[in-house]
């Protein structure tokens, strides 16, 4: 991660400051498995959201609590472990949970809309730029996004693992200028609340040099994250230039006016949004295995990968296909949208540009990949 532009008074301000704002809350701060919803935390917090829509900033909301809300229905004592129930679960509490969303907004006069996304949803590009394009016709018609992972026909393969990473793909998505996460603590803690030696942690310049220890789950039974999932979305938002700060639900209102809790520093600059899209939300297609010339060639300076510095082709994927780097040793280089199938690659790999273009024809001697279309990897 670059070094961070921002000292903890600037991310707070920027976080006060911030037009657009993604907010993620968990299960474990709206439900419990006994009692289903939480409909005075739900209400708490639709209250300090409505306040700031109603102030003009666009709030997109990352919500959980489908799998919990439905659990009271379903006279399950606690979340199931059974994925087949989880899905019944949230087929069951995301009509439950919309509703009472809908209900507590509409209390302000405000209108929301309910946005179900899958990992397929963001990984694909096609389905990302729709995805882009629904968030911006809802926030200029004034709806105020609700979203949750699709948990009804989400597969353990192929799911986010927790809404907070979600909340982070969002965030870069939309190009918000802050993250909130809300938790059921009030801050990040170097161990476990009321562990003897914890303490607070209120500033984190940058999230690869933060020393904590997460290795104890929360409070609540219902939620499917932890601390470290919520440490890996700030890493990542503010990997992508997004100020963020975490603090619990109950402060809500306090952490959107940048007070109180965790505040994450941003890196120096935004991705373009394809590139983020590429570096975060996208899943690889194939493995381009390169020599030690190419590795020092992309990680010290511009230089687009090339046949040359190529030596072996791993997986099936057609040209725009985003696809990993590694080098000698396995280890990630980068990602980039290649630019041959998998089928054409073999025929040039080690060929300079100059021999393919001789010998296929001119398109063969262009760049594998592109600088503009390539993500690198620290090392």
């Amino acid at each position: 991660m670059n070094d961070p532009v921002m000292d903890e008074r600037a991310v707070r301000d920027a976080v006060a400051a911030a037009r657009r704002v993604v907010v993620k809350v968990g299960s474990s701060s709206l439900a419990s498995a006994r009692g289903g919803l939480d409909g005075r935390a739900l209400d708490a917090l639709v209250d300090a959201l409505a306040k700031q829509r109603l102030g003009g900033r666009e709030i997109i909301l990352v919500t959980s609590g489908a799998i919990a809300a439905g659990c009271e229905p379903l006279g399950l004592a606690h979340r199931p472990a059974d994925l087949a129930q989880q899905q019944a679960a949230a087929a069951v509490g995301q009509g439950l949970l919309i509703a009472r969303y809908t209900a507590a907004f509409a209390r302000h006069g405000l209108t929301v809309a309910q946005v179900l996304v899958s990992v397929g949803d963001i990984a694909r590009r096609t389905s990302y730029a729709n995805a882009l394009r629904t968030f911006g016709a809802l926030t200029r018609l004034g709806v105020t996004p609700i979203v949750n992972e699709n948990d009804t026909v989400a597969t353990r393969e192929i799911r986010f693992g927790d809404n907070d990473r979600l909340a982070a793909l969002v965030a870069e998505m939309v190009a918000a200028h802050a993250l909130v996460l809300l938790s059921d603590v009030d801050a990040l803690y170097t161990a476990r609340p009321g562990t003897p030696g914890a303490t607070r942690v209120t500033f984190v310049p940058r999230v690869s040099e933060l020393a904590v220890d997460v290795s104890q789950s929360g409070r609540s039974g219902v939620g499917s994250g932890g601390m470290a999932s919520k440490i890996q979305a700030a890493g990542l938002a503010a990997g992508a230039g997004i100020p963020v700060l975490l603090t619990s639900c109950a402060q809500a209102g306090p952490g959107l006016a940048g007070e109180g809790g965790t505040a994450f520093a941003p890196s120096d600059k935004r991705r373009p949004r394809r590139l983020a899209w590429l570096a975060d939300a996208s899943v690889t297609q194939g493995r381009l295995h390169v020599d030690a010339g190419a590795v020092k060639a992309l990680t010290t300076t511009s230089a687009s990968l090339l046949a040359a510095g190529i030596r072996r082709v791993e997986g099936v994927f057609e040209p725009g296909d985003p696809v990993e780097v590694v080098g000698p040793d396995g280890r990630l280089v980068a990602r980039g949208l290649v630019a041959f199938s998998s089928d054409e690659l073999p025929a040039m790999l080690g060929r300079t540009s100059a021999d393919l273009a001789a010998s296929l024809g001119e398109r063969f001697g262009h760049e594998v990949v592109h600088r503009d279309d390539l993500v690198r990897k620290a090392r």
